[in-house]
């Protein structure tokens, strides 16, 4: 006899996080086995394939608000989320409401409890169920004419890659989560190159060589056509301030060049925003996408994505970015000395995960160490969360001065205490940095809403 199902969201999301216990577990067996069950619902839908490793959420997001201004419903799938559990699952920006979350738990569980007792595939992790759910969501309820699908680790195995796509998108490679990707970019490539269909187009980031060559080769194979940058498109940053920069883009299927605005901060944001432009112009190329040249540029210049070099603070100035890997400290880096005055002395507020490169994160911070006054670093309540001691370590053989270097056992007081002393701040910058998920922690403390982001 089937269970009774739940009957709050609550309870719902409580069982979800519970199949956190089964870990990870690469494979789409049991993706497969759950989505021939239910009929296939993923065959009915259009998907646009998002890999990477940085910049994925930021190129799904100006997808997203681009598709929405030429009037399209979206459905857009990211992991992990800052605020709110359902921010994983949008439908043209708004969260998936509690009560159909509710429902489609209801519907998935008994199959997840089948597929545990009766195959030999063992019980669905929580992420390939919250990607059932998502795939569900979308087929049943909500149909959407596209839906932008983020991976959330890797390609070749990850639990979306059971979808065919229009497009498949990899916005760059870096060494990430080289526990289970391997331990080159050329492994990691690999893996990333698995989301590549034969047949189906591909649209490539700026990527470095030995990725590059990964990525053609798997494209070859499939005989899929691959764009790539600064070949079929290409970006030139303009002038950037705080909250807005401007960039130029050409693209194999513009007559002349397009200047846009972007207000999301960074450089590498330029890139993700041009990306995003070459997939919307091989949609409207190929599959008939109708977006004119002021949609594209609404769209780009609205587009919001919290935790990305976000202000939350204006005074003092406190900037959260969820750079959480080298080449993410590295971007974040390279756009702080691009937008902050020099005579603004830095600050960072770092936590990170224990399986990250910390010493080679803190490393990257090497060129702004003249102009850094303090690194604080700190803990927060999570799982694979690094010790406070750990990351100091990790500064240490980063080779930062001690002097600079300060534990903080309560990172809640430490930014109440810095927000509280205006006068004491008014030329100090506040990084806070180092994992999206604790920055996820960091920003529920602001008063900054879902809504107000934008999102």
């Amino acid at each position: 006899m089937m269970e009774e199902g739940f009957s709050t969201y609550n309870e719902a999301l409580d069982w979800l996080h519970g199949l956190l216990r089964f870990g990870q577990k690469p494979g789409l067996e049991r993706m497969r086995w759950m989505l021939g069950q239910l009929g296939h619902p993923e065959r009915r839908l259009a998907f646009v394939h998002v890999a990477g490793t940085n910049g994925k959420g930021s190129t799904c997001a100006y997808l997203t608000q681009m598709l929405q201004e030429a009037g399209y419903s979206v459905g857009t799938f990211t992991s992990p989320y800052i605020t709110d559990f359902r921010e994983r699952i949008r439908y043209n920006g708004a969260l998936i409401p509690q009560q159909d979350l509710l429902s489609l738990v209801n519907e998935v569980k008994p199959l997840v409890e089948l597929c545990e007792h009766a195959t030999e595939h063992g019980s669905p992790t929580e992420f390939e169920v919250i990607t059932t759910i998502a795939i569900l969501y979308y087929a049943k309820v909500v149909q959407p004419a596209v839906v932008i699908w983020e991976t959330g680790l890797g390609g070749r195995l990850d639990s979306t890659n059971v979808v065919a796509p229009l497009l498949s998108v990899i916005t760059n490679v870096g060494l990430d989560h080289t526990d289970v990707l391997g331990d080159s970019i050329e492994s990691i490539a690999r893996e990333k190159a698995g989301i590549i269909k034969p047949g189906i187009p591909v649209v490539l980031g700026n990527m470095l060589p030995e990725a590059l060559a990964v990525m053609e080769e798997a494209a070859k194979k499939g005989k899929s056509s691959l764009y790539k940058y600064g070949t079929h498109y290409s970006a030139e940053p303009l002038d950037a301030q705080l909250g807005e920069q401007r960039f130029r883009y050409e693209g194999l299927f513009r007559r002349t060049a397009s200047e846009y605005r972007i207000s999301l901060n960074g450089t590498h944001q330029v890139y993700n925003a041009a990306l995003a432009v070459m997939v919307i112009d091989l949609l409207r190329e190929f599959y008939s996408y109708l977006l004119d040249e002021e949609e594209i540029a609404k769209g780009l210049q609205q587009t919001r994505w919290p935790g990305r070099l976000e202000v939350v603070g204006q005074k003092p100035l406190i900037l959260l970015d969820g750079a959480h890997n080298v080449e993410g400290m590295q971007a974040l880096v390279n756009s702080l000395q691009a937008l902050i005055p020099a005579h603004s002395r830095i600050n960072l507020l770092i936590a990170g995960l224990a399986d990250k490169p910390l010493a080679g994160m803190a490393a990257a911070w090497r060129p702004l160490q003249q102009q850094v006054e303090r690194v604080y670093v700190t803990t927060f309540d999570f799982p694979r969360a690094a010790s406070a001691e750990t990351l100091l370590d990790s500064f240490g053989v980063a080779e930062w001065n001690d002097s600079k270097l300060q534990l903080v056992a309560d990172w809640h007081h430490f930014l109440r205490t810095w927000m509280s002393k205006q006068e004491e701040h008014q030329n100090d910058v506040l990084i806070v940095c180092g994992s999206l998920y604790f920055i996820s922690q960091v920003r529920a403390i602001f008063p900054i809403t879902v809504e107000e982001a934008g999102e």
